[in-house]
């Protein structure tokens, strides 16, 4: 009995012991085991790839209700499909002990769009979520596949950058029919 007890408290220290660490590994975007340590670039790579899709995902949410503008809300509704898609990739990709962060949208992007309706909404959201947005994302990507140092992360840069580039040439698309800046 005096066995089971200390053999309790012993488990109950370690996993008290653990607690802040498994908490600050949840916070740490790419956070690895000690075994799979990601190098810079690749930590680099998966946080602005996590953030990037899911400020466009919160960003097209966002267009469904505040555009009134049919080509919009046809483009907000590819992004979330697409970048929807691009995100499980990417934690298919990445390597066994690595956080992907899943809610991580950029707040100024959204906080600078919730407020607004309309044609300005529509302009705002083609202007820094479709062309600015993109070429963010695209400079991400191009970054990893020339520097990233793992292959798996490298190889999901590559599969993904053409779609990322057919977004951004979307985008401006939109960005000229629309007479966007």
């Amino acid at each position: 009995m005096k066995r089971n007890a200390n053999l309790c408290a012993a488990l109950a220290a370690s996993l008290i012991a653990a607690l802040p660490l498994s908490a600050l590994a949840q916070t740490q975007a790419a956070s690895t085991t000690m075994a799979n340590e990601l190098a810079p670039t690749d930590k680099v790579f998966v946080q602005a790839a996590s953030s990037a899709g899911s400020t466009e995902i919160d960003a097209a949410k966002l267009a469904t209700k505040q555009s009134q503008d049919k080509d919009v809300k046809n483009f907000a509704h590819h992004m979330m499909i697409d970048h929807t898609k691009l995100t499980m990739q990417l934690k298919m990709a990445a390597p066994h002990g690595v956080t992907v962060p899943k809610d991580n949208s950029d707040p100024a992007v959204l906080d600078s769009l919730k407020s607004l309706h309309g044609k300005e909404f529509d302009a705002a959201y083609i202007q820094k979520v479709g062309v600015q947005g993109h070429e963010e994302a695209v400079k991400a990507f191009q970054t990893e596949i020339d520097q990233g140092q793992n292959a798996d992360l490298k190889k999901a840069a590559q599969k993904a950058l053409p779609t990322i580039q057919q977004h951004l040439k979307m985008a401006q698309d939109l960005a000229a029919k629309k007479g966007v800046q």
